[in-house]
């Protein structure tokens, strides 16, 4: 397991899990459908959807759409455009269009093309991979 894996309160555990898994690239690790629970990995990422209201829930306050204002979950992935294709093909949009950025680092810098895109609850996803 991970060191740091984050727990998304999602609305609707089935509608998640095709996103994630379905256009993202996800892959179930392990569920508890009883409970609306489902670990994901993709590559060396990790991440729970837990559906709010089934089992329990760890909510500090009122849960307002769109959640996980104020966050943004870096993802590295292999072949950007496949995600990209499979976007386009259920006509979701992007959050931030497509570029390429460099970014500096505590001795050099390095250069990602990327993309933001909000899950099915508004939590924003930032899809990179590396370049050259």
């Amino acid at each position: 397991m991970q060191p740091l894996v984050p727990e998304l309160a999602v609305s609707n555990i089935a509608a998640s899990r095709r996103f994630y898994c379905d256009i993202i690239g996800f892959s179930v690790l392990y569920d508890r459908p009883e409970e609306g629970f489902a670990y994901l990995h993709l590559g060396q990422a990790e991440l729970m959807l837990d559906q709010i209201g089934m089992g329990r829930d760890w909510v500090t306050a009122p849960l307002v759409a769109p959640l996980g204002r104020g966050v943004n979950f870096q993802i590295a992935v292999e072949g950007l455009d496949a995600v990209l294709d499979r976007l386009a093909t259920v006509s979701l949009p992007l959050f931030v269009p497509v570029e390429t950025k460099t970014y500096g680092t505590a001795s050099d810098a390095i250069t990602q093309r990327q993309f933001c895109v909000q899950d099915p609850d508004g939590y924003l996803l930032r899809l990179f991979e590396q370049q050259a």
